[in-house]
């Protein structure tokens, strides 16, 4: 493959029913007879025709072509521009992400340029499911009553999305109450292998998308490749920029035997989350394989490839297979795309089944399905798997890690009531996120044990609150057609929403009795959630242990009222004929699922989907301006306009000097850390804001709803409740001290101390820096805040691509140093030198450390800044000034 041919030629033909359709051979031509193609990590197939097709658009691109096609699913430092086909947003990042176009048209319009050059170039698709709390539950009413109170809290949001529906083109939204963004995409969005008709042809191409949801890869348990980003990277990626990216390396993990008798897909994902995160594949691709996969269904694959942020990885892919067109006449697509679907697959290679032969991958894992037992992972991270069997145990260490362990067996009274509360004591059971409600199976098994614990004469315990938010309304369909909706109603777990609700922070507030009795006795209390994120502080602020289970042991857990118990073999609970009855007693047989799994029918998907987009008569009564240039209010405090496009945040060519440290940070520190989403705390900066605006603590919403103003958001960063700031230790939360003085302050305050003095500071941090979410006010933030640089022992991979998104320099330690071999204390200021002149991807820069004795040390620090492209945003203040400049530019 050499020679001074500019484009390698892969253009070819099929036929599916009758109609032609072309493609770019990804072994073809030139590249025809690469055996090494052939043995290409499937994944990484995609990546290449992707290259081939978009050869013309990108200079360099032959160089790439040929780099990718020998990689044998080794990465490398060669740089790829990879352009997906769509954006898929949900509304707590899609919001910020229009806020920002519509203040890039703003900025047009000053320059007397026409604002209607600011469109997606790619289909986007903004689905409504972040805002929904729980505030109502157990009642027929929750459903009815959540969702009035949504929509009058966020008119504003949705006006705000309704104008931006009609002022872009390709840009469409789901209403609230429809789903989960990831299920949507899931059931109805993804195509699998996308067409393109022209007067001259129908082009074929893998369907391929980035989200602003870490959850996106979701869709790879479709064989469709995608990933989530941050908001500021999916803007470039609307407006025509491609993904610059070094080619990754490629994880093959092979699944053999399959699931044993009462073993959920819930339980899997939990030893996969946690042998991959130990292995280490931050920035790198997975791709499942293996004999175990034919007996392994489609939504088990979701709820696998759905949790890819929480192992690390930049996605977890499953190929194309027998299991994938399955679910597609599931789900109600058409013949024409099922057959388009397969015969391309296999014409391409991106076919698997039991002749495939393995792939060439950078390392492989193997794991035996059978060996899987029950599990939940916590009490605040999702790698962190605990068997069942040792809950009671964990909680128990978690209790005495608290300092309460001589209480362990204090019952403390709730007030009004003849119930009391104890340390382990379980106060939220919800059954909600899309890793798990996109799952038939176990959504119906949580309704058999629900039947099967009512048959015995168990209720649930009642200061535990209980909800259940389906990603679609689908499920409700089944749960009623098969009867089990009505006995997890008289469990409550009645419909609370559509939505991510528990799983996003938005549980809403306990009962206030329960709430007193946490409050007054410092109680260590639980939740258990079948979700996907367990972070401190997210799911509720008064809620220290939480627990990722499967549909079911939520439903166990509520039975029990409590996580310090074995239900392996502790009994749930008494009978109403006075007998023990333990855990096994009521579980659901794999038979019993799999008969009702048959009432889930492709007429159940076609009917929900048939108007996706038409919403109810609430949202379509919401009214929106027409006019292509936004007009933002001053009074509004839900969207303002961001100050990102004014001259002081735009060009980065001076050196850092004399910065000191805004807050100091430990290991594993999470985008929900430095960006909460949950509920806004009274005693806040933002708080204040909002006062000072008018605005009743009962309607401040959250922070994930308000994140269309910038004013908020920068006052809630680093706002987390959980966040442990070295330089207060002392001090839980957002506090901070200034440089050479003691007494602790909020981080905002003391950030716009340093403003005023015109200081830029820095953030250290420790390792794994921003995992979690794909979060872009963690960058936003921390930029608005004035910190010029953060200097991290290592980076999740979306929260750094997010820093240089805006303009933020992340910098990483180098080998062997750290805050603590250093010294630092937090009275230190830096320099950083090298910014003024040319600079280069992963150039390493020098640094003066000044210590408040005098003494000075010199170190060096290395630039993650990964590509050419990003040095590109980084000196021009962002992404999103780069890409006005260029438009400017053009006229």
């Amino acid at each position: 493959m050499s020679g001074n041919k500019i484009n390698i030629d892969a253009k070819n033909t099929f036929t599916v029913n009758g109609q032609v359709y072309s493609y770019y051979a990804i072994n073809k031509g030139e590249l025809a007879g690469n055996d090494s193609i052939t043995r290409l990590p499937v994944s990484i197939k995609v990546l290449l025709e992707n290259l081939l097709r978009h050869q013309q658009d990108n200079g360099g691109s032959r160089k790439e072509i040929e780099a990718l096609a020998s990689s044998q699913g080794r990465g490398s430092t060669t740089e790829i521009n990879y352009q997906p086909a769509r954006v898929l947003m949900q509304d707590f990042t899609g919001v910020p992400a229009v806020v920002d176009l519509a203040a890039m048209r703003n900025a047009l319009v000053k320059q007397g340029l026409d604002p209607q050059k600011i469109n997606p170039l790619a289909k986007v698709d903004l689905v409504i499911d972040h805002s929904v709390n729980v505030d109502k539950f157990s009642s027929k009413s929750a459903f009815d009553e959540n969702v009035a109170i949504e929509m009058a809290r966020n008119k504003e949001r949705y006006e705000f999305l309704k104008w931006g529906k009609q002022a872009f083109e390709n840009f469409s939204v789901v209403p609230p109450g429809t789903g989960i963004c990831h299920q949507v995409n899931l059931e109805y969005l993804a195509k699998v292998v996308w067409s393109e008709t022209t007067e001259n042809e129908s082009l074929v191409y893998p369907d391929t998308l980035v989200g602003t949801d870490s959850h996106t890869t979701m869709i790879n348990a479709l064989g469709v490749l995608g990933w989530g980003v941050g908001g500021i990277e999916a803007e470039a990626v609307m407006l025509g920029q491609p993904i610059s990216m070094q080619i990754p390396d490629v994880v093959g993990f092979e699944l053999t035997g399959r699931l044993a008798e009462g073993i959920t897909a819930t339980d899997l994902v939990l030893q996969v989350v946690q042998m991959l995160r130990k292995h280490g594949v931050v920035g790198k691709f997975v791709e499942f394989y293996g004999a175990g996969l034919a007996h392994l269904p489609l939504a088990d694959r979701a709820t696998i490839a759905n949790m890819a942020p929480e192992y690390g990885a930049t996605c977890g892919f499953f190929p194309v297979d027998q299991q994938t067109l399955n679910y597609l006449q599931l789900t109600g697509r058409d013949k024409q795309t099922i057959d388009l679907v397969e015969s391309y697959s296999k014409l391409q290679g991106l076919w698997r089944d039991e002749t495939t032969p393995k792939a060439d991958f950078s390392d492989t894992l193997l794991l035996d399905m059978s060996d899987i037992e029950p599990n939940l992972a916590g009490p605040d991270r999702p790698q962190d798997r605990v068997p069942m069997r040792q809950l009671k145990t964990a909680t128990d260490d978690f209790i005495d890690l608290n300092g309460k362990g001589q209480q362990k067996t204090t019952d403390f009274p709730i007030n009004d009531s003849d119930q009391s509360l104890h340390h382990g004591s379980l106060v939220i059971a919800a059954i909600t996120s899309c890793t798990n409600t996109s799952n038939p199976a176990v959504m119906l098994a949580a309704g058999l044990l629900a039947k099967k614990a009512l048959a015995k004469g168990l209720v649930k315990q009642p200061w535990v609150k209980t909800s259940l938010a389906p990603g679609s309304r689908v499920v409700t369909d089944y749960l009623v057609e098969t009867g089990l909706q009505q006995s997890l109603n008289t469990l409550g777990f009645n419909l609370v929403g559509y939505g991510c609700t528990t799983c996003i922070g938005n549980s809403g507030p306990l009962p206030k009795p329960v709430q007193e009795c946490i409050e007054e006795n410092d109680l260590i209390v639980s939740a258990v959630l079948s979700g996907n994120r367990n972070f401190a502080g997210r799911i509720h602020p008064q809620v220290k242990a939480s627990w990722l289970a499967s549909p079911p042991l939520v439903v166990a857990y509520s039975l029990a009222g409590t996580t310090r118990i074995d239900l392996s073999q502790d009994p749930i609970g008494t009978g109403s004929d006075g007998e023990k009855v333990y855990l096994k007693d009521i579980w659901p047989s794999n038979a019993e699922i799999t008969e009702l799994l048959k009432s889930v029918s492709h007429q159940m998907f076609e009917k929900r989907y048939s108007a996706v987009f038409d919403g109810d008569k609430e949202w379509q009564a919401i009214q929106s301006g027409e006019e292509a240039n936004y007009q933002f209010s001053d009074e509004s405090t839900y969207i303002q306009k961001p100050p990102f496009f004014e001259p002081q945040y735009r060009d980065n060519f001076s050196n850092i000097v004399d910065a000191p440290i805004l807050v100091m940070l430990g290991d594993s520190v999470t985008t929900d850390h430095i960006s909460p989403a949950g509920a806004i705390p009274k005693d806040s900066p933002a708080a204040q804001f909002l006062r000072n605006h008018g605005i009743d603590e009962k309607d401040f919403n959250s922070y994930g709803s308000r994140r269309g103003n910038h004013e908020i958001m920068m006052r809630g960063t680093f706002g987390n409740i959980r966040i442990r700031n070295e330089m207060t230790p002392d001090k839980e939360g957002g506090y901070t001290h200034l440089q050479g003085q003691s007494q602790a302050m909020f981080i905002f305050d003391a950030a716009m101390r340093y403003q005023q003095e015109k200081r830029s500071s820095v953030v250290i941090a420790g390792k794994e820096y921003g995992m979690g979410s794909s979060r872009d006010w963690a960058a936003k933030g921390t930029l608005l805040l004035g910190a010029k640089a953060v200097i991290a022992e290592s980076f999740e991979r979306i929260h750094r691509a997010n820093l240089a998104g805006m303009g933020v320099l992340p910098l990483q330690f180098m080998a062997g140093e750290d805050r603590k071999s250093l010294q630092l204390t937090g009275d230190e200021s830096f320099d950083i030198m090298g910014l003024e002149g040319e600079m280069n991807a992963n150039q390493t820069l020098d640094a003066v450390i000044h210590y408040p004795s005098g003494k000075q040390r010199k170190i060096q620090l290395l630039s993650r800044l990964d590509t050419a492209i990003e040095v590109d945003y980084y000196r021009a203040g962002g992404v999103l000034t780069y890409v006005l400049n260029r438009i400017v530019s053009k006229g």
